[in-house]
C-alpha cells in the first residue's frame, strides 16, 4: 500500500513541476504588468507574511494605506494570499520575484532625511 502511495506522490510531484514550468511565462507577464515600478516590487518582495503594512510602508517610503491598498488589489489578482493575524489581515507573496528574472530594489532612500530606510 505504501509503495502505491509513494508512486502516486512522485507522479503528483512530476505533474506539479510541469504545471509550474508551463505557467512561468504567463506569471512573469502578469507580474510585469502589475509590479510596474521599483516601489511596487519592493512592497511585493517584503510582503512575506511576517512584515506588517507599517514596516513595509516605512521601508518603501509610502503610507501604510498604500501598502494595504496594493495588498487588496494583488489579492484579487491572486499574486498574494491573506493571513489572519491578531487585529486583522496580513498578506504573503505567492511568487519570488528573483525566480522570474526581476531585480528587487534593496532599499528606498527617504528624501526628507536622505537616510536609507531598509
Amino acid at each position: 500500500m505504501t509503495e502505491k502511495i509513494d508512486e502516486q506522490t512522485e507522479i503528483l510531484k512530476d505533474i506539479l513541476k510541469w504545471i509550474k514550468f508551463s505557467g512561468m511565462k504567463e506569471v512573469r507577464n502578469i507580474l510585469m504588468g502589475i509590479l510596474d515600478n521599483e516601489q511596487k516590487r519592493l512592497i511585493y518582495h517584503l510582503s512575506d507574511g511576517n512584515n506588517g503594512s507599517i514596516d513595509i510602508a516605512r521601508a518603501a517610503n509610502v503610507g501604510a494605506t498604500t501598502v494595504r491598498r496594493y495588498w487588496e488589489s494583488w489579492s484579487r489578482t491572486g499574486i498574494v494570499e491573506s493571513l489572519s493575524i491578531q487585529g486583522g489581515l496580513r498578506y504573503k507573496k505567492i511568487f519570488e520575484l528573483e525566480d522570474f528574472g526581476f531585480n528587487v530594489p534593496q532599499s528606498i532612500v527617504d528624501n526628507h532625511n536622505n537616510e536609507e530606510v531598509i
